[in-house]
């Protein structure tokens, strides 16, 4: 079986899994308490908390634990803006940030705060200049990704960092992708990460608040983590994450360059092997695990089943994948196609076998899905030397099928016009037509959804 979802959560690496049982007997006891137990528990609490800042390459007491990845992004943006409330209450995201991170945001704005989100380009890359452009005299805080979550796109962290350190503001850096892999470059702030993006157990946050930076916690505190993430933290699998990465870090320089090879295997030869296919994200300034790509006239949904069916475990982006209903809103700020996603995110350890055994059942996963949706003949109409085609009511990728069916029956010159009322269209048929050659000359109101204008080009 391949499991090629690791970007989503690793397997548990044996490292975790052997400190995880040892800690239990000596770490269950309450880490504040005087007597013989609860030293004991400090004794692998402090240890714990030495060797992940050795391993973030920060001072010790900078170092908190929460109870999740997630968590520690909710209560750094949340602590650095109250604490910075006096210099203003304006926000910088990337729009490819991870949910965590543009659902503080909207909080945020919901509270009377503003927001500004930094565009892409179609490699998901920020541009610096774009940052410098953004910070204003009332910002509090700026936010970057360290790597892409959905596309492994690398971003220029060290450079972003400089342009808000000289503008006196912090910068929260989210390495729940990277830190697997090494320290964050750069001049920053404030950084989060989470266990299970490594090999650790799930439950365990980091979150790292630079010395000088003005933190207000919020909500109810107690002592522990310095106020910062109160209740009894599980202390077992904080052992066992700390360790966990350690022991990736050990092997990440081997195997960096190693599943480098394999994902850029997978990048070239899967346009050769399935046709009409769009990979995405940066080709080189990436992380060494994760390629994504895109197929036309795919149901992402049907496609993940028939790849989980033929023993592959994948995560997609696509707006048709069970749990949501728009498209990826990374792959929508990046402007690429979002139809029949595949996010391939090789763990370590992955064998090369299994990706070639990916690689041969990947074209007749899509051939079948393919020829599943092909069937049925789109509905058209002739107005004023316009072929309309009616997709109301039809969900990605059906708009962008029928209107490849379409396209050469009008004259070059000629014009379509796709109605649609999925929100995927205002993705996909654009997307479409950059990979086909096409003109999209753009989106109209209509009586009933939008309609989409392509001219044919050739």
């Amino acid at each position: 079986m391949g499991y090629f979802d690791g970007a989503s959560g690793a397997p548990l690496h044996p490292v975790a899994r052997e400190a995880l049982l040892a800690s239990l007997d000596d770490g269950w006891a309450d880490p504040a308490r005087l007597y013989r137990e609860g030293r004991r528990a400090r004794l692998l609490l402090d240890a714990a908390r030495e060797a992940a800042a050795e391993a973030v390459g920060c001072r010790v007491d900078e170092v908190v634990f929460t109870s999740s990845g997630t968590r520690a992004v909710h209560t750094g943006i949340a602590g650095a803006l109250a604490g910075r409330r006096r210099m203003g209450r304006h926000l910088i995201v990337s729009a490819v940030e991870h949910s965590s991170v543009l659902h503080s945001a909207e909080a945020h704005e919901a509270g009377g705060g503003t927001v500004t989100s930094v565009a892409v380009d179609r490699t998901g890359a920020v541009g610096v200049r774009s940052y410098a452009d953004a910070l204003r005299p009332d910002t509090a805080l700026a936010c970057l990704q360290s790597a892409n979550h959905e596309v492994g796109t690398a971003q220029p962290v060290d450079e972003v960092a400089g342009v808000c350190r000289a503008a006196g503001v912090p910068l929260l850096v989210d390495a729940a992708q990277s830190l697997g892999w090494g320290r964050v470059d750069g001049d920053w702030s404030l950084l989060t990460a989470s266990a299970h993006k490594w090999g650790g157990p799930a439950g365990v946050g980091l979150l790292v608040v630079r010395k000088g930076v003005r933190f207000a916690p919020q909500g109810p505190t107690d002592e522990r983590e310095s106020g910062r993430a109160p209740g009894f933290g599980n202390l077992p699998a904080i052992v066992a994450a700390v360790a966990s990465l350690r022991a990736v870090r050990a092997e990440a320089a081997g195997e960096a360059v190693r599943l480098r090879e394999l994902t850029e295997r997978i990048r070239a030869r899967v346009p050769r092997l399935v046709p009409d296919v769009e990979v995405v994200g940066d080709p080189r300034r990436r992380l060494p695990g994760i390629v994504t790509f895109s197929c036309l006239y795919v149901d992402g949904e049907a496609l993940l089943h028939a790849l989980d069916l033929a023993g592959f475990s994948v995560s997609s982006g696509s707006s048709c994948t069970s749990s949501t209903l728009t498209p990826s809103h990374v792959l929508r700020a990046m402007g690429v196609l979002s139809e029949g996603n595949v996010r391939v995110s090789l763990p370590l350890g992955t064998p090369e076998g299994e990706v070639e055994r990916f690689l041969e059942v990947l074209p007749g996963a899509v051939a079948g899905v393919r020829e599943q949706l092909a069937t049925a003949a789109p509905t058209t109409a002739v107005h004023e030397d316009t072929l309309v085609v009616d997709a109301l009511g039809k969900l990605c990728p059906l708009p962008v099928i029928e209107l490849a069916k379409v396209i050469g029956r009008v004259p070059v010159g000629g014009t379509v016009r796709v109605l649609a009322d999925d929100e995927a269209a205002r993705l996909d048929i654009p997307a479409w037509c950059e990979m086909r050659g096409q003109e999209y000359v753009g989106a109209e109101a209509a009586e009933k959804g939008t309609a989409y204008v392509v001219r044919r080009t050739s």
